[in-house]
């Protein structure tokens, strides 16, 4: 069976983020994972406009590239002030056609809430896209340090869970599309 493509997107661009290492580490957890084949896509790396010109940039056609390519997403984002970062939104719009029946999962960051409020907003933007978002995440809490212990086999435990839900719906939605294009 051919490999599913997987998405990693990291979502924070501000100086001092955690987001590429949390995305990182995720990415690897997920290599290891027999049946995919995973690509980070740092938003730091990409000079997106901030106001959407008429005519896509060189940066803006590389980004929306590589999310045609991808089969499956996992989102790495934090929650500044209950919600996601702009960044991350200009991205996601960036892109439109191309989230179409693709599966959309979470790895969110934050203090006390793990990043759920912001995962509770995306869900809705990717909703809009016409993409379907699974149930699980994993959220990560910046006031508990290094995760050792009872907290990091936690961790590994809702990784593996996402991951099962991710390639489920992957390799379903990849044969929906296969089967019959998908329109709206």
């Amino acid at each position: 069976m051919t490999p599913l493509r997987l998405a990693v997107l990291i979502g924070s661009t501000r100086e001092g983020r955690v987001g590429d290492r949390i995305g990182r580490w995720f990415a690897a957890h997920a290599r290891r994972r027999d049946g995919l084949v995973v690509e980070e896509i740092d938003l730091a790396g990409y000079d997106l406009p901030t106001a959407l010109p008429a005519e896509p940039t060189p940066a803006m056609r590389e980004f929306a590239g590589r999310v045609a390519q991808a089969e499956a997403f996992v989102v790495v984002t934090p929650e500044y002030n209950h919600s996601f970062p702009a960044s991350l939104k200009q991205a996601i719009d960036v892109a439109y056609d191309e989230w179409q029946a693709k599966p959309v999962g979470f790895v969110s960051y934050g203090c006390r809430s793990v990043g759920l409020h912001a995962v509770d907003q995306l869900r809705t933007v990717f909703t809009a896209l016409h993409a379907t978002t699974v149930r699980d995440t994993v959220g990560v809490d910046l006031l508990d340090g290094e995760p050792t212990g009872h907290a990091e086999e936690r961790l590994r435990q809702d990784v593996r869970l996402l991951l099962d839900e991710l390639c489920w719906w992957g390799l379903a939605l990849r044969d929906g599309r296969a089967a019959r294009p998908y329109a709206c």
